[in-house]
Order: structure tokens, then sequence, then C-alpha cells
């Protein structure tokens, strides 16, 4: 399904190499100040052009056609759509009968019986991500006071910073990918937002976090490692009334409810499929599992523009509540 959402709605649309993509937001209250130049800070931290990301570049240059008037949204659906001007098709026509190892390119053709627009990847891609960071500039101004930051914690398995550019390099110069680790931060976040089970704030916020093509897991406060430690260990004393507690390890959440404290989540972010080193893959013309290396412009490492993609997520997640 491509719509998301009861409260504040979104519903995405368009393919990597098609005439263009877009987003349709249902449920965004009237009167909040927005302009296609509100777009722009977000749009641009995602936009390709540091070493590791792709060579494509697109102007993602948005385009309001409705929900806004004289500078303010109506509270009628707010469509934003982008056009794609930057494509290289050709790049991807041996991968029909040669699909990529990890890629969606198989299991597309088989689900959508050949018909799927394999092109870029076509509405696998990661270029809807755009789509995302669009809506999560509008749910960041639904949000008000909440604040919402995120940071490369791990590149390639390297948690040093300074080495986060060698990882890099090496995987460009091997023409392979490496993954890394996102953590997202909100702060500000009221007491008693999420409810029990399957409306937890964790359902929903995973369930957003997930569809970002490329996150392979995700944890909050101590997560994983919260296995390992004791109830003693893990627990967060409240030591005032407005809830404040010593540690933050369950990352701002008890019982699917905020808590007041910092939201804390994180994502593993896998390594891009797309790589040119050469790999073995099922030739579905011949029948037989011949190598291949994948041609056309691709991230070596995804996580790099991810941060602010992630960001967005969790700010449509808490606008559902």
């Amino acid at each position: 399904m491509n719509t998301f959402g009861d409260k504040f709605k979104l519903s995405i649309f368009g393919e990597s190499h098609g005439e263009g993509i877009g987003v349709v937001m249902d449920g965004v209250p009237p009167g909040i100040a927005l302009s296609e130049a509100d777009f722009e800070a977000d749009l641009a931290r995602r936009r390709s052009g540091a070493k590791g990301t792709t060579p494509r570049k697109e102007s993602d240059k948005p385009r309001i056609l409705s929900g806004v008037f004289n500078g303010f949204t109506t509270g009628a659906p707010l469509a934003v759509t982008f056009t794609n001007d930057n494509t290289r098709s050709a790049d991807y026509s041996n991968l029909v009968t040669h699909p990529r190892p990890s890629h969606a390119d198989w299991v597309a053709s088989k689900k959508y019986k050949g018909f799927q627009d394999y092109r870029g990847g076509g509405h696998f891609s990661g270029r809807l991500t755009l789509t995302l960071v669009t809506a999560g500039v509008v749910a960041k101004k639904i949000l008000g006071g909440i604040q919402i930051t995120s940071k490369i914690t791990t590149l390639g398995g390297v948690t040093d910073e300074g080495r986060f550019d060698e990882v890099v390099q090496r995987a460009v110069k091997e023409l392979d990918s490496i993954g890394g680790i996102i953590e997202c931060t909100a702060t500000g976040v009221p007491v008693g937002l999420g409810d029990p089970f399957f409306g937890s704030i964790e359902s929903v916020m995973s369930h957003l976090l997930f569809s970002i093509p490329a996150i392979k897991g995700v944890e909050f406060g101590n997560g994983f490692a919260a296995a390992a430690l004791k109830g003693s260990e893990n627990n967060d004393p409240i030591i005032s009334a407005d809830g404040t507690t010593a540690t933050n390890n369950s990352g701002g959440i008890n019982g699917g409810i905020t808590n007041g404290n910092p939201i804390v989540v994180r994502v593993a972010v896998k390594p891009t499929a797309s790589i040119a080193k050469e790999q073995m893959s099922l030739n579905t013309e011949t029948g037989q599992v011949e190598p291949m290396s994948v041609h056309g412009r691709h991230d070596a490492c995804i996580a790099l523009r991810a941060p602010v993609v992630v960001e967005a997520a969790v700010a449509i997640a808490l606008a559902q509540f």
C-alpha cells in the first residue's frame, strides 16, 4: 500500500524514472504558514553530491498543487510534486532478465507479473524518500515545539566519526557499498502520546521507519542491548513529578506511551544492493547463475543521505497522535 496514517494521512506516487513523483497529505490543519521555500533545507540534506552518494543530481524543486492559499494551509488535501529531470534508463535494461541480488527486481517482477517499471528501481527506488522528507517538513510544522534531530553513529561498522570518510572512500574504490546506523532523537514530546498494543508509539513509528528502503532494523532506547542487562540496570528511576527519569534506557516510551523524556530511536541501514563489483545472480533468460555488475549511478552508502529521511518518518509518526 502507498497510503499511511489516520489523523495525518499521506499517499505517495511515482517512479524513479517516470515523469515525476509526489505526495498528497490529508488532515493538515488550516492556518500553517507554508511555501515551497520551506521545503528546501530538508530537501538539501537529502540531496546527493557528497563523496559516496549517487552522481545523479535532480533539482528536487517542489511544486505545491493544492492545499495552500495566500501562504497558509487551507485544511484541504495538500499535494506536492517533483519532476524527474536526470534519468538514464538504459543503465537498467539488463536487470529485466538479470535481477540484482538483495534488490526488489526479482520479487517485483513476480508480484506484478512483469508489468512493473524497472527503470531505476521504479516505485521501489530510494528516490521516493523525497516524498517522505516532504511530508516530514509539514509534520514538523504540525508538531510545533517538538524538536527532532538525527546523526550517523556508525558507518561500515566503524563508530569513529573521524574515520567515516575513510571507510566510504574505501567502499567506492572497491566498487562496493557499506551500511550504517542512524540515531534520531525527539525532544519536547509531551507525556501521554500513543496507545497500548497496536497503537503504541513504537508500533506506528517502526511501521514508517521500515517503509524507508534499506532499513533492516529498528530499536528504541537500549534496544537489543537491554536483553543483556538486569532489570536493576535497565530500569529508569522516576526522579520528579513531571516524569523525568535518572536514565533514559526506555527511549522515552513506556507501555507504548510517551513518558515526557526524549524519544531515542536507532535504525540500521543495509549496504546499497546496487554495486559495480561483480556478483553472481540468476539470469532468468538463460536459466543459469551468471556473473553480473550493476551499471548506473548509485550511492556507495545510503546512510549518508538517510538522517533527514529518518527524522521525517519520526515526525510523521508523531503527527498521527
